[in-house]
Order: structure tokens, then sequence, then C-alpha cells
């Protein structure tokens, strides 16, 4: 069943072979003192910042193996009280990875390849692959694509376990789609570290379910993932269509019915796509290479702004992208402007305000962003149609809010369905498999005082002045709680059998247009009674029906409950509502 660190594993070894001169043999231990240390222990989000006793950068499996065996030895004898977790590309929007309550990090950021691997007839991700390292080596050496994410600096190993989605997986599919198999560090047996390579035909059904569990079950759950390998990977477009702009906020600030009938619109030709409704340019062409990202800034950053990416290739594309925004905001009334201002992870993209046709690869570069490193709060929801009149009033109310200022502040709703929506709930761990729209509610800072008195900004003022993160954390939870009012303040996922009467609480309407949340983007308020008032926990929120699985695959392969955070998947007979 699985393969011991010492013995053969698929493909190439991982990372270079040691040899004389070339450095120290086995994983490297960073500690307090280290030049280093002050880097490794922090993510991109400077909110959280871990003192763990230190940091293993690894560099190949058998320094995971390595680390994870010291780790248990020290936890056994009671020398080693806190969690280990691990990060690859350190894009966790929680402290589940640098919490105060860590004591060790793996680091698998070096484990970096990207290759195709004979043996399993695959092509193999390391998990510490970024996107961008992933995009141009598959596409560059052999003319694929994992349909991933479009910041470049997020690892794979996080993003692909939590299912992973990007431009092309309205035409493609989530990235688990083409997920095969999964290298796995486990210690089920409780005493020691094995590598565990489980496939989606694996012969035992405990490694077809460690598979399963990685197609969107979120990381730090049930091993530390090492390697991932790819069948029937996509070619991506040779070229896409890409356009920017925007529409200045001063607009739709003076006319409250211009701005709701923008999103209105928008969600209506997503719905309409999945109902085979709405308008008319639904029913003359296919849509299904078409991604756009609408961005409902604050109102501070002065301009709302729209991202579009079509396949370039073909003929109707010119023609689509115009249709397309005719329909959606007719220029004599929503007049565009270019878009010239950053705005969250995305930079200005001044150059794309005329429609511009590129090499795939050059345009998801120049769309490639993670923004800064700075503090932020993020929150999640899936739509399986279109906003109800109220939720536009409360979006409109709550961007315009006079009170709070942040240009850095938004909710971004992404087109979704398409090819997503073409496989079964139950076929991987991600069961959200009918939604239109993804919608992620976003607000970044950076510390703006210097409240511990020592002449600089940095993270030691956020701690001698928690309020410094309040304004940001109460805007973009009341705006969640009121766009969600009626199911509880957040988006809960439809009752699968409406006539069991499941849900007693008046709050939940019998029909949603919400199915959750995405598990990437994690939100330990939904675990909060204070700003959960549904009868759906977090992990039904992520995972729906899929939970009881993926609870049989940690009670199996990581039964000690070494890997966890405060959403980590639950052993069976132990669920917390907080």
């Amino acid at each position: 069943m699985t393969t011991a660190s010492t013995g053969p594993a698929p493909g190439p070894a991982p990372g270079p072979s040691p040899a004389s001169g070339s450095g120290p043999v086995g994983p490297t231990e960073v500690g307090p003192g280290d030049a280093r240390y002050e880097a490794l222990r922090r993510g991109f989000n400077q909110r959280w910042i871990a003192s763990p006793e230190y940091v293993v950068v690894a560099a190949g499996t058998a320094d995971v193996v390595a680390a994870l065996g010291t780790f248990l030895t020290r936890t056994a004898g009671g020398s080693s009280p806190g969690r280990i977790t691990v990060r690859s590309g350190g894009h966790c929007y929680e402290n589940f990875v640098c919490g105060d309550d860590v004591a060790v990090i793996i680091d698998v950021s070096s484990m970096n390849g990207v290759y195709y691997d004979p043996r399993m007839d695959a092509y193999c991700v390391e998990a510490g692959a970024t996107n961008w390292e992933t995009i141009t080596q598959l596409h560059r050496r052999y003319g694929l694509a994992v349909p991933g994410g479009s910041c470049y600096s997020v690892g794979a190993g996080g993003h692909i376990s939590g299912g992973g989605f990007g431009l092309l997986s309205r035409l493609h599919g989530l990235t688990v789609d083409h997920l095969y198999a999964v290298e796995v560090v486990t210690v089920r047996d409780l005493t020691h570290a094995e590598v565990t390579v489980a496939r989606k035909d694996s012969s035992e059904p405990a490694l077809r379910d460690l598979w399963w569990a990685h197609t969107g079950g979120g990381g730090g759950n049930f091993g530390v993932v090492t390697r991932y390998w790819f069948r029937g990977l996509p070619q991506p477009p040779a070229q896409v269509l890409t356009r920017a702009l925007s529409w200045d906020w001063g607009m739709f600030k003076r006319d409250r019915d211009k701005f709701k009938g923008l999103v209105r619109r928008y969600g209506e030709f997503f719905e309409g796509e999945r109902t085979g409704e709405g308008p008319d340019i639904l029913r003359e062409f296919d849509w299904h290479d078409m991604f756009t990202l609408l961005k409902l800034t604050n109102h501070a950053a002065g301009k709302v702004g729209l991202v579009l990416q079509l396949d370039g290739t073909r003929e109707d594309s010119i023609e689509r992208l115009n249709r397309f925004l005719d329909w959606l905001a007719p220029e004599d009334t929503y007049p565009q402007t270019p878009f010239d201002v950053q705005v969250g992870e995305h930079p200005a993209l001044y150059d794309h305000f005329v429609p511009t046709r590129l090499p795939w690869l050059t345009a998801t570069q120049n769309l490639n962003g993670s923004g800064p490193s700075r503090c932020g709060k993020y929150k999640s929801a899936y739509h399986t149609a279109n906003f109800t009149e109220r939720q536009l009033d409360a979006i409109f109310d709550r961007l315009t809010d006079e009170t709070y200022t942040n240009d850095q502040a938004l909710l971004q709703v992404d087109s979704y369905g398409g090819r997503i929506n073409d496989v079964d709930p139950s076929a991987t761990a991600v069961p959200q498999r009918s939604s239109v729209l993804k919608l992620q509610y976003q607000a970044y800072w950076t510390w703006g005082e210097d409240a511990n008195h020592d002449g600089v900004y940095d993270y030691q003022d956020a701690l001698a002045d928690p309020s410094i993160a309040e304004p940001h954390l109460t805007w973009i939870r009341d705006f969640y709680e009121d766009v969600y009012m009626e199911t509880g303040g957040v988006p809960v996922v439809p009752d699968p059998d409406p006539d069991q009467d499941r849900n007693p609480d008046p709050n939940v309407l019998d029909e949603v247009n919400t199915d959750g949340c995405y598990v990437n983007y994690p939100d330990v308020d939904l675990g909060d009674s204070a700003h959960n008032a549904s009868d759906q926990p977090w992990y039904h929120l992520y995972y729906g029906a899929n939970y009881a699985r993926l609870q049989r695959a940690k009670a199996y392969w990581d039964p000690r409950n070494v890997f966890r955070h405060a959403q980590s998947i639950e052993l069976p007979g132990t669920q917390r509502r907080e």
C-alpha cells in the first residue's frame, strides 16, 4: 500500500542529487537568529507571523520524511506540544500555517520541479512549484496547461488540494478534474512517516480515498503533499483576446439603479448560460472560453473594473467580446475608461483597454498578479443563480459607505460554470458543481501607524494596537452578513431534500441562490456563531455532502490528528461547531 521513504518512487528523484561540495545533505533547519528566519516564519498575508522553534527547508521528499520523523519523536516525548504545518507558496488567508501555536513549519517551496514522468505516464508538478513555474514549464516544454489560478506566486501544494480554478476553468474544468495521482508523506501508523502514492485507479479503497481527498479537501489535513501527477491536461489556446476596462464610481454613486443594472445583467448572463434563458447572444454563440472578473471596488478606488479573456484563435472572438459588452454596459450609457488603478491582487492594466490579442503565455504573464505583501481578510461564496434585488442593494450600500474609505477593498465576482459543472458533485471533493458565479470579498491594508513608537511600520505595530485591523474586519464582516442576511449571514448550501424539513431555521429560505464557500479562501468566521447564524457549520459550507468521506480518509490516514488547524478535517465523532 505504501512505499517506504527508502524505497523506489515513481519518476525522477525529486530535487538535485547531492554531490561533494554542493552543501548540506538533508533538511535545513532555520531557527531564531538565522537571517532567513524572519522571512520564513511568515507567508504572504502579514496578519499572520508565527514564532516556530524552527522552519524546515525541504529540498525533496526524503527531507519531508526526516522532518516529520523528528517532529513525531519529539512530540511522543512531550517536548514539542505545538502543531507542525506546511507551506508551499505561503498564501493561506488565515493563520492555519503561521499561527501562534505552530512549533515547526515545513517549507516545500524548493521542491518546484515540473516534468513528464514516464513511469507514471503523467505530468508531475511538485508541491512547491508556483502557478507561474507550473504554467511556464508545462507550456514551453509540452504545450499543455493546468487550468489553475492567475496569482503567479501561489504554490501548487495548497492550490491544487483545495480544488484550484483559473481563467481556463470554464473551458477545461478545475485543476483537480485532471489529477491522476498524489504523493503524500503520511503518519498513518502513528510513530513514523511514510511516503504514500495514491492514484485515481489505485486498487485499494483507502488509497483511492486519499487521492479523492486531495481533489478539493483542502491543505493541511492528511499529510504533507510532495508531488501531484496529471493526465489529460488540455492545450491552452495559441492566442487569447483580452480586454480590461473600468467605469467611474461617480457615475454609479449618482445613480444606484445604473450600478444595480450592471451587476444584475452580469449575473443574468452567466445564470442564463446554465438555464438556457437570458439574452439572445447566449444562444448565438458558445461562451465557455470567456472568463471574466468583475471588480466591484470600494468607492474610494474611484473605478469599477472588468477584465475579460476569450479564445483569440476563434474568428468570432472580437464580435463576441463586443456583443457581450454592448449588452452588459452600452457605452453611451456606461462610458468606458482604462483600468488604470491597482485593485486587490491585480495591477493597473492600462495597455489592455483596447482589445489585445496575445499568445496565451504572454497574456497570462500580463494578467498574473498577487499584489504586495500586506494584511488581508477574505470571504467567499458560490452563487448558483443571479443576485436578488436585496443583495444588489446591500452590495451598493456597503461599497458606498462613506464611513469606510479603502481603495483596496472590493467584491470580485468571477464567471464560473461551463465545463466545471459537467462533473458530478461527488466525483471530486469539490461539491459545488452547479454554480455560475464565484465571489471573493477582499479587504487589504497596511499597519498605517507606528503604534509601538519604534520609528517604523511593521507587524509589531499590529501587536501593540490590534484596533488597526478593526475597521477592515468590521466592514468586510458586515458586508458579507448583509448580503446573506436571509440565510443567517452566510451563503448556505441548498437543502438536498427540502421535503424533509431538515432546516427549521425561519431565516433560511426554501430556495437559495448560493452553494457554500471555497475552501481555498478559508474564513474562520464561518465557525463563529457571532457571524454564522445559519444551521450549517463551516465544514458543510465548504464540503456539503462530501464531508463524511473526507472524515473517513482522515481517520485512516491521520488517526493521531497530526495535521490540524482551526478548520481541518475532523476525525469522525469530533465535529465542533466553533
